[in-house]
């Protein structure tokens, strides 16, 4: 590679999206390790192309969200990093303030970029973008469960609507037949919104062949936003597959106790934890409940210590939306939202303490709490396949190995799969 600085910067708005982001470069020979924090940026060895850095920007409120990304690709380009990329949900999931505009006015002005492309669209996911509308398969968004999230209901599938509410700056659309033009076409025509006062394009895209066009677009911004699939693209402008091997698709053992976390509420995540339960003891923990006794965590560690030799355990606030709703109305949507993320993480401290080296966590705000309550700063990802991008470890003198799972993801046996993965790795001589 003639250019020897790290070619890609990525944001992810939250861990489990960045750990997607990192496996799949790492799938497309591009090494990429995911870290939690700017300071880790001086670990680096000096061998990566892309680095990949993991936040909770997604349900900040967006002064916070804005100062923090704003600090890291501040960080980021210091390293002489060549483009900016800011990663967040192909869902454009947003709370009702919306961060995803703010964040990108603050990194356009760091940047010095006159003009932002945004590319949601993951068309091997069926999540495509089409005349600014997003749809999830043959329904838009706000069709789709997504409009009962707790966190982020997304009820408007007009993207350049839900866009232009959180921005100061104007947002327009690159439709699907301009950017199917001549590219000569096609600039001219980002040229002449840019002349006009617009700043952000919501970018259609149905096909993988799109999201190339969108690259070549993008290959000498120092600026520009999507979710986990692009990426990929934009490293094909700059990624010889030839000069690299793939990354792992098995990382090495972390011997110790094995335990599911469980914060996520997503329809698919309960599920998942029911099929878990069939086979391995869950915690199951009563919000309203805890917000008053302040012995639970005692009593789940004391649960949870008798039966770690005996296999994995499980410990959750995952609940259905009916009693996600009613701890809500009582407790508030923050602090009950505070409060699961709270115990969780002094519950998987004190798991640590007696052994735990291998977790499986659900949803990507517990994930990534999860990391920076065990001070895990750096993990090494594998490749892309059926654990999703999930598959990562921390490595070291004392290491642990994870499976990030975000909400909506996986199949009803996603956690089985995930068990076997962790065992393989720590039974394998390779």
């Amino acid at each position: 590679m003639a250019d020897e600085r790290i070619q890609l910067g990525v944001i992810a708005d939250d861990l489990t999206g960045g750990a997607k982001v990192a496996s799949l470069l790492e799938s497309a020979h591009v090494r990429c390790p995911l870290l939690t924090s700017d300071a880790t940026l001086r670990s680096l060895s000096g061998n990566e192309q892309a680095v990949v850095i993991g936040r909770k920007l997604l349900a900040l409120p967006p002064d916070e969200a804005v100062a923090d990304a704003s600090r890291i690709a501040s960080s980021l380009l210091a390293t002489g990093v060549r483009q900016i990329y800011y990663k967040y949900s192909a869902l454009f999931s947003s709370t009702a303030r919306g961060n995803i505009g703010p964040v990108t006015e603050a990194l356009m002005t760091l940047t010095g970029s006159r003009s932002v492309l945004f590319c949601p669209a993951r068309p091997e996911r069926n999540a495509t973008v089409y005349q600014g509308r997003l749809f999830l398969g043959q329904n838009m968004l706000h069709e789709t469960p997504r409009r009962y999230d707790p966190v982020t209901p997304m009820t408007n599938s007009n993207l350049v609507e839900v866009l232009q509410s959180q921005s100061k700056v104007k947002v327009g659309l690159l439709p699907l037949h301009i950017l199917r033009a001549d590219p000569v076409i096609t600039r001219r025509y980002l040229a002449e919104q840019v002349a006009s006062d617009v700043k952000f394009f919501i970018v259609d895209a149905i096909d993988i062949a799109d999201l190339k066009r969108i690259a070549e677009l993008a290959r000498d911004t120092s600026l520009t936003t999507g979710s986990d699939d692009f990426p990929v693209a934009l490293s094909s402008q700059w990624s010889d597959p030839k000069s690299n091997s793939a990354g792992n698709s098995l990382l090495g053992p972390a011997p110790g106790y094995t335990a599911l976390i469980s914060g996520s509420c997503t329809p698919k995540s309960v599920r998942q934890l029911a099929n878990f339960e069939e086979h391995f003891p869950v915690f199951r923990i009563d919000l309203l409940h805890a917000a008053t006794h302040t012995g639970v965590e005692d009593e789940i560690v004391e649960w949870a210590s008798s039966r770690f030799s005996d296999g994995p355990v499980g410990v959750a606030t995952s609940a259905t939306p009916d009693m996600v709703k009613r701890a809500q109305s009582i407790l508030g949507r923050e602090a009950a939202s505070s409060l699961a993320e709270n115990l969780l993480c002094r519950i998987t401290k004190r798991f640590h303490d007696f052994g735990v080296r291998k977790l499986i966590v659900a949803g990507g705000e517990t994930s990534g709490a999860v990391l920076h309550a065990l001070g895990v700063d750096r993990v090494d990802v594998a490749v892309h396949d059926e654990l999703l991008g999930g598959y990562c470890r921390a490595g070291g003198s004392d290491p642990i190995a994870f499976v990030l799972k975000a909400g909506a993801t996986g199949d009803e046996d996603f956690y089985r799969t995930a068990l076997a993965r962790l065992q393989e790795a720590d039974t394998s001589t390779t």
